[in-house]
């Protein structure tokens, strides 16, 4: 067959596409216990790889895979789960579909190929079955009881204390309590409702992400000396885990970014803003000057 240089081009790129996914299908599928989740990944693999060799029929070439994206998306598995690697994977793939029409014009055999990658494959992926994301309603549920909770104490704070190291303590303390109620809670309701949901493992994830929060939020109060500046920082990070947070799920679950990303942004320093006028009120009735 004669294919110009431009549609050898695209198909030399489907080729290391195919194969680099096949590699890291692979590595992701070893790092995974054997079961459901490891078949559908070996499974994904093989298909990539019959792919991979459809390719090299009209390329004639034996392309190497990209090991920095090999590389990539297995350290993006181990950290943040395997579910997450292939869906961003994936989502990097969609840009492609644009060079599909032009391949499967001089290659109709092809659009079987390309049919199998967004519908087979897809398939597959809803499947995965991982214990982080069973658990993802505890997590939020931490995650954003402690963003609402405490910037909104925080805030409150830092009109009333005007201290930073103050601020910290009290904010420390009303955060470590509130993770240890938070995961009780968490326990009993997992507990009461019968779900599939370990109720030790659900109040673990649910303290494990408020305590985390807590530090976070608390940290610009132990750096900066200016109270201001410290909530200001705390708001900006208040922004930035929320901001990773909705990106994690929007890719993990399909879930819209933009829709919760506000959403819990307008809870958040809602709260926050209340809470800062309160604790001036609180304040100046009150007649204290720490």
């Amino acid at each position: 067959m004669d294919l110009t240089q431009e549609l050898k081009g695209k198909i030399r790129l489907f080729q290391e596409t195919e194969i680099t996914e096949y590699h890291i299908y692979s590595r992701l599928a070893r790092r995974v216990e054997s079961g459901q989740n490891r078949q559908m990944l070996e499974k994904i693999a093989e298909d990539e790889q019959r792919h991979a060799l459809f390719w090299q029929v009209y390329t004639k070439e034996v392309i190497k895979p990209s090991q920095l994206k090999v590389l990539f998306y297995s350290l993006i598995g181990r950290v943040f789960g395997f579910t997450f690697a292939v869906k961003l994977m994936e989502k990097g793939e969609e840009r492609a579909q644009e060079n599909y029409a032009q391949v499967i014009k001089a290659i109709p055999e092809s659009e079987q190929i390309f049919q199998e990658e967004h519908e087979h494959e897809n398939d597959l992926l809803d499947m995965l079955d991982e214990e982080l994301l069973r658990y993802i309603g505890s997590i939020v549920l931490g995650l954003n009881d402690a963003l609402v909770e405490l910037t909104g104490a925080l805030s409150g704070l830092t009109l009333a204390l005007q201290n930073t190291r103050l601020i910290a303590m009290t904010g420390l303390i009303t955060g470590l309590a509130a993770a240890l109620s938070m995961g009780a809670s968490e326990y009993l309701s997992t507990k009461s409702e019968g779900a599939s949901k370990n109720p030790v493992r659900a109040s673990i994830y649910t303290g494990s992400a408020y305590v985390v929060t807590v530090l976070f939020l608390i940290l610009p109060y132990l750096i900066f000396p200016n109270y201001y500046i410290a909530l200001s920082c705390t708001l900006l990070a208040a922004i930035l885990i929320i901001a990773s947070f909705n990106y994690y799920l929007s890719i993990a679950k399909d879930l819209s970014f933009k829709r919760r990303f506000f959403e819990m942004i307008l809870l958040s320093f809602g709260v926050a803003a209340f809470s800062f006028i309160m604790g001036y009120v609180i304040r100046t009735f009150l007649g204290i000057d720490v």
